[in-house]
C-alpha cells in the first residue's frame, strides 16, 4: 500500500512538473528530483498516461471516514459491532443493549424506556410520520445544535430521539382507529422491544418479540450505507440530532436501501403457491430482472446477518422457511453456475423478510422497522461524526457546458422577448 501510494505521489509531482518552463516551477521540481521540460519539446504523437482525476461513482471504495463502531468483514462474512460478532449477541442480549454496546461501547447503559408522549402527526404512512415527527422534536424539547452542546448532552439526546422513533412506528402503525394501549401495560415489557411490540400491538406473542428483537440487533449497524452516510452529513454541519435522525430515514425510504425485504415475499409466496422455484429463479435472471435478496456491495461471502436470522427463523418455526430455504438453494445454484467469477451470496434482506412476515409486519411498514433497527448505528455515528468537528464536504467534478454567452443557451430567445 505504502509503496502504491508513493508512486501515486510521485505520477502527480511528475505531472505537475512537464508543463512548466517558469524559473519558480522548475526550483521547485528540482528539489523532487525531477527536470522541467519544455511543452514545445513534447511529441504529441506520443500517448499519455491517464492521470486518474479521484473520481469515484457512488463513492465506491473512497474512505471517508476512521470509525470504532462497526467492521464488517468483506472476505469473511463477519460483522462486528466494537468488536464483538453480531452472532454472539443475537438471542443474548436485547436491542437496547446492543445499542448501548454501539454508542458507549459498553453495555449496562442501554436505550431508557420512551416517554408517554404521543405522535404529534398522522399521514397513514408509517415511515412519513416518524420521519415528521423526530424534526418535530428539536423544538418541542428544545434540542440545540450539536455544534452548542456537549459530547454527554449529545449522547443523552439520541437516546432519547432514538427510543421515541420507536415508540412513534408503534403509535403510527397502530392508527388512530384504536385506542392508545394505557401506559401501566407497556411499563410492565421486560425489554425495549418488548414495549415497543405491546404499544403496537397491546399483547405480542412472545415469540414475535423474540424475532423483532433478533431481527434489530443484526440490522442495528452496518457501516457507512447510504442512510448512515446521510446522518454524519447531517451531523457534520452541526445541526440538531433529531434533524440527523430525521434525515437518515429519509435516505432509508429508498427501495434499493430500505425497502427490498418487502420484494423479497413475493418471490417466497410463488414458491408456495408453484413449488416451481427453479422456474422462478431462471425466470428472473433471463429476463435480466435483479434477483432481490442476493448480493452486497461490501460482502464476499454470505452476509453475517442473514445467517443470523435463518437461523433464527429456523428455532422460531417460522412458517415459510421451508419455502424460503428452497428458494436460497436454487437461487444460489442458478447464480453461480452463471456468474462462477462473480460470488453472489444471500443478503441481510432476503432472511430480514422471512422473519418480518413471521411477526406479522405487513409489507408497506418493514422500511420502518428497519429504521427502528438503524437508530442504534445512526445514534453512534451521529456522536462520532461530532466528536470530529469537521464539515463533510466532497468536491464534484465539472463535466458540463464550457464557457458561453446566455444566447447560446437553447431558448434564450424565449425568455429575451419577455423581458
Amino acid at each position: 500500500m505504502e509503496q502504491s501510494l508513493s508512486i501515486r505521489a510521485m505520477r502527480r509531482a511528475f505531472a505537475a512538473c512537464i508543463p512548466s518552463t517558469h524559473e519558480h516551477k522548475a526550483g521547485e521540481c528540482a528539489s523532487k528530483g525531477f527536470t522541467t521540460v519544455s511543452t514545445s519539446t513534447i511529441s504529441t504523437n506520443q500517448p499519455s498516461e491517464q492521470v486518474d482525476d479521484g473520481f469515484r461513482p457512488g463513492l465506491e471504495g473512497v474512505v471517508a471516514f476512521k470509525t470504532e463502531i462497526a467492521e464488517p468483514d468483506r472476505d469473511g462474512g463477519a460483522l462486528r459491532y466494537r468488536g464483538v460478532d453480531i452472532e454472539d449477541l443475537a438471542g443474548k442480549v436485547t436491542f437496547g443493549d446492543v445499542w448501548g454496546l454501539l454508542v458507549d461501547s459498553r453495555f449496562g447503559h442501554g436505550l431508557p424506556p420512551a416517554e408517554p408522549f404521543p405522535l404529534p402527526v398522522h399521514t397513514g404512512d408509517v415511515r412519513v410520520d416518524v420521519q415528521a415527527a423526530l424534526a418535530m422534536l428539536a423544538p418541542i424539547w428544545g434540542y440545540r445544535p450539536l455544534l452548542d452542546i456537549t459530547d454527554d448532552e449529545a449522547r443523552d439526546q439520541l437516546a432519547r430521539a432514538s427510543v421515541m422513533a420507536l415508540s412513534y412506528v408503534a403509535q403510527s402503525a397502530r392508527g388512530i382507529g384504536q385506542p392508545a394501549v394505557p401506559q401501566t401495560r407497556v411499563d410492565e415489557a421486560k425489554s425495549i422491544t418488548e414495549r415497543f411490540m405491546v404499544r403496537w400491538r397491546g399483547e405480542p406473542d412472545p415469540a414475535h418479540v423474540k424475532a423483532i428483537d433478533a431481527y434489530w440487533v443484526s440490522a442495528a449497524e452496518h457501516g457507512l450505507n447510504a442512510s448512515t452516510f446521510t446522518a454524519r452529513v447531517i451531523a457534520s454541519t452541526g445541526a440538531d440530532v433529531a434533524a440527523a435522525l430525521s434525515g437518515a430515514i429519509g435516505a432509508m425510504s429508498g427501495p434499493l436501501h430500505g425497502g427490498a425485504p418487502a420484494r423479497v415475499l413475493p418471490m417466497i409466496e410463488e414458491v408456495e403457491k408453484t413449488g416451481d422455484a427453479v422456474g422462478l429463479v431462471k425466470g428472473i435472471l433471463d429476463r435480466k430482472e435483479r434477483m432481490m435478496g442476493f448480493g452486497h456491495r461490501v460482502y464476499r461471502a454470505e452476509d453475517p446477518r442473514a445467517r443470523v436470522l435463518r437461523r433464527t427463523c429456523q428455532e422460531l418455526g417460522a412458517s415459510r422457511y421451508e419455502a424460503a430455504a428452497e428458494l436460497e438453494q436454487v437461487a444460489l445454484k442458478e447464480l453461480r453456475e452463471r456468474r462462477p467469477d462473480h460470488p453472489i451470496e444471500t443478503n441481510v434482506e432476503f432472511w430480514a423478510a422471512v422473519i418480518l412476515d413471521f411477526a406479522q409486519v405487513p409489507p408497506h411498514m418493514m422500511p420502518a422497522m428497519f429504521s427502528s433497527a438503524r437508530t442504534a448505528g445512526w445514534a453512534a455515528h451521529i456522536l462520532e461524526q461530532k466528536k470530529t468537528g469537521r464539515l463533510v464536504r466532497p468536491s464534484a467534478k465539472y463535466v458540463g457546458p464550457e464557457p458561453r454567452k446566455p444566447e447560446d443557451v437553447e431558448g434564450w430567445d424565449l425568455v429575451a422577448k419577455q423581458s
